[in-house]
């Protein structure tokens, strides 16, 4: 059974969270020389890995006892938030892009950027933590998965609009603020 509540509240956070990561940058990029419904099929499919050995992870967390996974998973969301406000001014990397339009390769270019370029990173980590915090492998995997899809849309579709009626490190900082506010909610489960 899906819980929206669990769902809702990791959409909220991986979204949040990745919004000013490189991902949105690279979709805009490829978004703006390719056709937008190639770049997100390969952008999407690299996602879903990427959700589920996060999901799969965090599921293996959750074999900790519950002190201990309350004090790892708070630790772990405080780390992020701090992660978070400290790359603030961080200069993304240039994108390669393939030479023709076809499907295969145009999609196969996302996938692969987004496979390598995400792999390891905060929202990644972010999911696994939520989905050892709430034991729902499946919500926890479809909020992320939803949010990253999202993200990625924005990018490809509407990152130029958005990016100027929203500024990047109020959207970091909001980011931050959440991630800080479940760290010490965790952090105070495990303790009491």
């Amino acid at each position: 059974m899906i819980s929206i509540s669990v769902t809702a509240l990791v959409f909220g956070v991986v979204f949040l969270a990745e919004l000013p990561d490189k991902t949105a940058l690279a979709g805009l990029v490829l978004g703006t020389r390719y056709r937008a419904s190639y770049v997100f099929a390969g952008v999407a499919a690299a996602f879903v890995v990427h959700v589920v050995l996060a999901v799969a992870a965090g599921s293996v967390l959750t074999l900790l006892p519950q002190q201990l996974l309350h004090a790892l998973t708070g630790v772990l969301f405080l780390g992020g938030a701090a992660m978070l406000l400290l790359k603030g001014g961080e200069e993304e990397g240039e994108v390669r892009e393939p030479e023709d339009q076809s499907f295969w390769k145009v999609s196969g270019a996302g996938f692969m950027l987004i496979l390598v370029a995400e792999f390891g990173d905060l929202t990644q980590i972010m999911t696994a933590n939520l989905a050892a915090r709430y034991d729902d492998p499946l919500s926890v995997g479809l909020g992320a998965v939803l949010a990253l899809w999202a993200v990625a849309g924005l990018g490809i579709v509407g990152g130029k609009a958005l990016m100027k009626r929203v500024p990047l490190s109020l959207i970091t900082k909001i980011a931050a603020l959440l991630m800080l506010g479940l760290g010490v909610w965790s952090l105070y489960e495990a303790i009491a």
